[in-house]
Order: structure tokens, then sequence, then C-alpha cells
């Protein structure tokens, strides 16, 4: 059994660990500190809750222990670079907490606090800035802050970054880092993308991956439950009062979807609070301080906001809706049955999903248990939402009457999917008509006034009729029927 003290770690950083009860390192870090110390590129994949940033920390502090020198101002010796505000907070205290006999100079630059406190901590340089890819560039761009004398670069949760969008970031900063630097990337899946950005950005990288990257802890309970959408609400309700749960992460694909559930969950009597992008920095830090101490036992979550939840004593983990990328499914129920505990984590699966589960039992390589809670009513058949080919006698009339029907909000809205077949985000749901509406055939509506729309299909078929052959739509929302 390797120890932390065999690891060569220097005096000061020893002492801190005995402090903290830190006797034994995890997997992760026992693989992949000697590599660092040695100032290795590193590639680190490992599941959520093994130890990822203590695998970075202990050995860049062992670095900056054995090259004692003054920062220059307005610049860095270490960037760590991580997807969320509540990350970069938990990163940087773990410097603190490792290095309290050290005592490096530290900065955290993320969104939603004032630019010219971070302007400040700047000023005079520091040995490690911890910073979210959006805040540094606007820092960079005001020359608050230069990168060419940055020694170590760290990459964290590299594959939510790329989700969210900072690739373009990441290699804005990246461009103006020096060539000779070491390059660590830790994550706890690793994607297609990620193996190409690594290999533009690291030399030679040492690839360190103590598990599959899409296997599941063995110690979860993973269940799955077939749901009409419209029962999801009730069913969650249902879960948390029957289920003997602790603290419990309840996952949304959406921001307003969050919002959505705890508004439910009020209207059930259960107390939840939502953590999300749209909050603000204190809002977002007062949640998570009731849920780590017990006072909150339901928390709403998107995956972006949940990179940043290090809580221990999760009991539940919920997928109120499935994940469209698979490998998020593997990240988010690793929030339960940490440090040795047991967990449980259950999804609900509506009739749009069904192909995100699939793709899910795919990458784990093994099915999810299955129960099956739809009602009587079945989802509607997507055809139902295509164009009524064989009812066509009036062939330009019945095609642009489609047209309008989905041009209301702007996009396509037959069937709440994008133009890859995904669901929407935020949306998803079929338009949905009564019995009466459906069994009336389209024919039956044209000698009579519905509100003018007899006259306007006539005002089309005339304007048909006088050679209009170019495709355009009439009507106010015609021209942005494509927008997004």
């Amino acid at each position: 059994m390797t120890l932390f003290h065999r690891l060569g770690l220097a005096a000061p950083i020893a002492q801190a660990l005995a402090e903290e009860k830190y006797i034994t390192p995890t997997p992760i870090q026992t693989e992949a500190i000697p590599h660092v110390l040695a100032g290795r590129d590193l590639v680190g994949v490992a599941q959520t809750g093994t130890g990822k940033t203590a695998a970075f920390a202990l050995p860049i502090l062992h670095h900056l222990v054995s090259r004692r020198f003054r920062p220059e101002r307005r610049h860095c010796r270490v960037l760590v670079l991580s997807p969320t505000r509540e990350l970069s907070g938990q990163i940087l205290e773990s410097f603190k907490t490792y290095g309290r006999h050290v005592r490096p100079t530290v900065a955290l630059v993320i969104g939603g606090v004032p630019i010219n406190r971070q302007v400040r901590a700047l000023s005079n340089g520091v040995d490690v800035l911890v910073a979210t890819p959006g805040r540094l560039l606007d820092l960079m761009q005001s020359q608050a802050v230069k990168l060419d004398r940055v020694e170590v670069l760290v990459l964290d949760e590299a594959d939510r970054m790329l989700d969210m969008g900072f690739i373009h970031d990441i290699r804005a900063i990246v461009a103006k880092l020096p060539a000779e630097r070491q390059t660590l990337f830790f994550s706890a899946t690793m994607p297609d993308e990620i193996e190409k950005l690594a290999a533009k950005l690291l030399r030679d990288p040492i690839r360190v991956a103590v598990t599959p990257s899409a296997k599941t802890a063995d110690r979860i309970n993973q269940r799955v439950i077939h749901v009409d959408r419209n029962g999801k609400n009730a069913l969650l309700a249902e879960v948390l009062r029957d289920e003997a749960t602790g603290r419990t992460l309840v996952f949304t694909r959406t921001k307003r979807g969050a919002d959505r559930v705890v508004k439910s969950l009020a209207s059930a009597g259960i107390h939840a609070e939502a953590i999300h992008g749209n909050k603000s920095q204190n809002q977002r830090e007062r949640v998570l301080a009731s849920f780590r101490e017990g006072r909150l036992r339901t928390l709403i979550a998107t995956d972006i906001a949940a990179r940043g939840i290090d809580v221990d004593g999760i009991t539940h983990v919920v997928n109120f809706d499935l994940p469209n990328i698979a490998d998020s499914y593997v990240h988010r129920i690793g929030r339960t049955a940490r440090a040795g505990a047991e967990g449980i984590a259950i999804s609900f699966c509506d009739h749009e999903e069904r192909a995100y589960l699939r793709d899910i039992e795919k990458l784990i390589r093994a099915p999810i248990e299955a129960t099956d809670r739809r009602g009587n009513s079945q989802p509607r058949p997507q055809q139902a939402f295509q164009p009524h080919e064989q009812h066509r006698p009036h062939g330009s009339h019945q095609k642009k009457k489609h047209h309008r029907s989905r041009n209301h909000r702007g996009g396509e809205q037959g069937n709440g999917h994008h133009a890859h077949g995904r669901p929407a985000h935020g949306e998803g749901r079929p338009q949905t008509r009564s019995a009466g509406e459906q069994s009336v055939p389209r024919e039956s509506h044209r000698g009579t006034d519905l509100n003018g729309v007899a006259f306007l299909h006539r005002k089309r078929d005339h304007r048909a009729a006088h050679g209009r052959s170019d495709g355009r739509t009439d009507g106010p929302n015609g021209a942005r029927r494509h927008s997004r």
C-alpha cells in the first residue's frame, strides 16, 4: 500500500496532509503524482470524488516549494482553468489547505463578482491563479494579467469546459502561454473531443486512467423508471416521500426546468432549492452551504452548476431529465457513493428520452433495471406531427398551413426537436390536441369563418392562382421561420 509520505512530497505539504489525517492516496493520486513531480504532461481520467484536485495540487505545491521566487507583477506561475465558479472556489481552497505551511500567493478569477477586486489581487503577481475562462479573458484584454510566465497549466473538468463551449476561449488563452510549460488535463470522462484537444496542447503526455471512463461505481444501485413526461413532477414528489432519502441531488437539463421542479415540489409540500447559472454568486453559495450542512435536503441542479458541488453524504441522485450526452450520466451519478458509502441513482425516462437511455446503457456496457410507471395515455407517434401528405388535394394550401403552424415561436415546433433529432432544451413537449380536434377533417373548415382563417386561406389560393410560386410564406412570422 502506497502512503503519502512515500511519494516524495516536500515536508511542509506532508505536514498539512498529516494534519488533515490524509494517509493513503487514492488510485488517481498514486498514479498521477509521481509523473507530475517528474515534470511530465499528463491526462488524468478518474470518476468524480476520487481526488483529482489533490492529484495536481500536491505536486504543484511541491514545485513551488522547490523553486521559490516572487512572481512578477500581473503574472502568475500556475494557471488552473475550471468550468464553474463553485469548482474554481473549491480548487482554491484545496491549494490553501494543502499549502498552509507553504503559503503560496493565490487568486480567484470568476464571474459574478466585482472585477476591480480581482484586478487588485493580481497587481503584485501570484503563485497560483484559479480562473474560469470567460473572466480570465476579460482581465487579459484589459492587461490586468499576463500569462507569458506560466510554468504549469491545469485544465480541470476539461470535458465539461468543451461541453460548455469554452473551446475557443481555451485556445485564446493557450495562445498567450509560453511553449515551455507543463500541461495537465484532469477529467471525469474522456470523449473524443478531449483526445483531439490533448493531442494539440500536450507534449508526449502520460495517460492515467484508474478506471474505464464509462464504468460507473459498483456501490451505486441504478434504476430507471419509464414515465410520461407530464408525470415526472408527481413521481419525483413520490420518490422523495417514499425513499429513505438523505441528501438528494436532482438533475434537470435546463435552468428553467430546475426552477419549475422547485415550484412543483413546493406545491407538493417539499422544500427544495435550485442552483444554476442564472443565480447570483451569493445565492449559489448560500444554497450550497445549506445543502452541505444538511439544512437543505433536496437540491435541484443543472450539469454545469453541479460541477462545483463537492458534498459528501449524498444518498440519492435523481435524473429528472436524462442527459443527452451519455458521459454526463456517469458524472452525475458519481456524486453519490463517495468515500466507500453506497448510493442510489434513479432516472426518469419519457418517450423522447429512450434514445438517450440506449446510449447510456451502451456506454456503461450494462442494462439498467427498469420499471414502468406510464399511464394509459401513450406518447403521440412522431408521424402525427408531419405534414399530412395523404390528404393534400390542395397541395400549396396544405403546405403553407403546416408552415404557419410551426412558425409562431420562430422555429421548428412540430415535435419539439432540433434539426439533429434531439429534444430542444427546455422544450421537447409535443403539441397536444383534444380528441375532438383530431377527428375533424381539415376540409371541414373551408366554408366557415374561423376568426378569419378561411378568409386567409382563400386569399392564399387566389395568389397561387395568379402565379405566385416563389415559396414565400405570408404573415408576420414567415421571415423568421428558420430562426433559432
